[in-house]
C-alpha cells in the first residue's frame, strides 16, 4: 500500500516541474528502482493511472529502469553484483557487506510537451 504515497510524491514531482516549465503535457517519466527497494512497478503503475486522471501527467507513460545490486566486501574490499539470495562475497565468503546500490528510488527524468 506504499506504493500509493510515493506515486503521490512522484505525480506532485512532476506536475511541479512540469508547470514550472509550462509544459502542456508529461509524455513520460523515468523512474529508478533498486532491485532491492520494496516497491512494485505494476502497483505504481496502477495508482498512477488513478490519480493522474484529469491532470497534464495523464496518460504518461511510466518507464522503469531496475539497476542491479552491488555490494562491497567490508573484510576484502571486493565489489560484487550478488546471485539473487546469496550476499555473501564470492571471493571471501564473507557476510560483512555493504549495499552500494540496489535501494535506490527516485525519478530520474520527465518527458514533457
Amino acid at each position: 500500500m506504499h506504493e500509493l504515497s510515493v506515486t503521490q510524491s512522484i505525480l506532485e514531482i512532476a506536475l511541479r516541474h512540469a508547470l514550472d516549465s509550462d509544459a502542456k503535457r508529461i509524455l513520460s517519466l523515468n523512474i529508478v528502482i533498486g532491485k532491492l527497494a520494496t516497491i512494485v512497478d505494476d502497483s505504481v503503475q496502477f495508482y498512477w493511472d488513478l490519480i493522474a486522471e484529469g491532470t497534464i501527467a495523464e496518460g504518461a507513460k511510466l518507464i522503469f529502469f531496475r539497476p542491479p545490486t552491488e555490494l562491497l566486501c567490508q573484510d576484502c574490499g571486493w565489489q560484487y553484483t550478488p546471485g539473487s539470495d546469496d550476499f555473501y562475497c564470492p571471493e571471501c565468503q564473507s557476510a560483512n557487506v555493504k549495499i552500494i546500490s540496489g535501494k535506490e528510488f527516485y525519478l530520474e527524468s520527465i518527458e514533457v510537451e
